[in-house]
């Protein structure tokens, strides 16, 4: 557990240094296909160390147990999970997204320094539709020191990006052949920085990671693209800018940010699928914010604050993921130390219920993205080196375990690709 006293930067040291080691794969070994049909791939993100034989290696991060970007075939009936090759990369590639077009993979790259220069990256892949294995385009300047959160416009013009240990955040270009461009803007956070102790935190919790600093740690469009929004932990705001797709600048919106509660630590957020409900989790304060959304005037208007964490919970937890069900029916929110997903249901005005809590069959649950189908969900337990996989009730919203694990050094993301989808 961290301390009020100990930074992010030295907490991520200390738990992975205990986490032990995960096996170094020598270069890409695809796994054939046990059908002639092309499969679902999995792209899972890491926390990885330096390597010897790649040239990105100097970089300024603890060590982690990934070995890069780990690819798996996945059974669409089970949910099951077969590796697949690893796409070598030792610089934390902790967040990635797929175009639509299933073409281009982009990762960040959460590290606080290349070789001598002191900021992160952000690279991009060609997706090979036969395999799935990665090709690397380019890598290019994150805008800011630990890039932990990439999202891609819904224009696909442009990567947007959260540095999260630089507090700032930037817009890419993509190019023609889905390569990055310069940062076409950067925005830097400022502010008073909250205090450490979470105004919702449940009773007895010591629970302190961003309050030290800016830190921006999601950057994320509307649905139609014209506001972009990213949250700052540190600052304990939800930023708002109007976005120009011609020059991919951001200006501050009317409404220019919102404030959470004193140190309650905003982390991640999701729009419901009706565009007119917006849902945010607090790392610090463990709870859900519901938002009203004006999708003419970009702005939000808080109206229910809900708990992450079942009734009589007492400790410390950090709060991650945030994901609501493609139906709309649930939202499902992520708890480290509790080390458990929170299942709520959406009521007909947006309000949400607690119906259960899984356990998410690891420790230190970073992130969970559902399947293309949205019948299973995969938790990405960071500090037990796993994936879990987990079958969705789409009645009543709960999560049931498969049995199906797949091992994984330090897991922060997962993303998924249908290859038999023509792009």
């Amino acid at each position: 557990m961290q301390s009020p006293e100990t930074s992010r930067r030295s907490f991520l040291k200390t738990s992975l240094a205990l986490t032990g080691t995960f096996p170094l794969v020598a270069g890409l070994a695809y796994a054939e296909s046990k059908s002639s049909d092309k499969p679902l791939m999995a792209y899972v993100g890491t926390f990885s160390s330096p390597l010897q034989d790649v040239l990105d290696t100097q970089v300024d991060l603890p060590p982690g147990n990934g070995r890069g970007i780990h690819l798996f075939q996945v059974d669409s009936k089970t949910g099951a999970m077969t590796p697949a090759g690893i796409q070598r990369m030792g610089t934390s590639p902790s967040c990635l997204a797929v175009n639509a077009e299933g073409t281009r993979l982009y990762s960040t790259n959460e590290t606080d320094r290349v070789g001598q220069e002191k900021h992160g990256s952000v690279s991009a892949f060609k997706v090979n539709r036969k395999d799935g294995s990665l090709t690397q385009l380019n890598k290019v300047n994150s805008g800011g020191d630990g890039p932990t959160y990439v999202s891609i416009h819904p224009s696909g013009r442009y990567l947007l990006i959260a540095n999260y240990f630089g507090g700032s955040i930037s817009v890419l270009p993509i190019l023609k052949d889905g390569s990055l461009g310069e940062a076409t803007d950067v925005k830097n956070d400022a502010g008073k920085i909250g205090p450490t102790t979470a105004t919702n935190a449940p009773e007895g919790s010591f629970a302190f990671s961003g309050h030290d600093h800016t830190h921006a740690h999601m950057i994320q469009a509307d649905p139609s693209g014209r506001f972009v929004f990213h949250v700052d932990l540190g600052l304990d705001k939800i930023y708002i800018w109007k976005f120009d797709e011609k020059t991919g600048k951001l200006t501050p919106n009317d409404q220019p940010a919102i404030s959470l509660p004193p140190g309650d630590g905003p982390r991640h957020f999701h729009f419901h699928p009706n565009g007119r409900w917006f849902y945010s989790i607090q790392e610090e304060g463990s709870t859900l914010v519901l938002f009203d959304f004006d999708p003419k005037a970009g702005t939000l208007t808080a109206r229910q604050t809900i708990s992450t964490l079942p009734e009589g919970f007492k400790g410390s937890n950090f709060c991650s993921e945030i994901l609501v069900s493609e139906d709309g029916k649930y939202v499902y929110a992520g708890n480290r130390l509790h080390d458990s997903i929170g299942i709520f249901s959406v009521g007909t005005n947006g309000e949400l219920t607690w119906v259960a809590d899984e356990w998410t069959r690891g420790n230190y649950p970073r992130s969970f993205s559902f399947d293309p189908t949205g019948e299973f969900l995969y938790c990405c337990n960071q500090r037990a080196d796993s994936v879990a996989v987990f079958k969705v009730d789409k009645a009543t919203g709960k999560l049931h375990f498969t049995g199906h694990y797949a091992a994984v050094g330090n897991p922060s993301h997962v993303v998924f690709l249908d290859l038999a989808k023509q792009p």
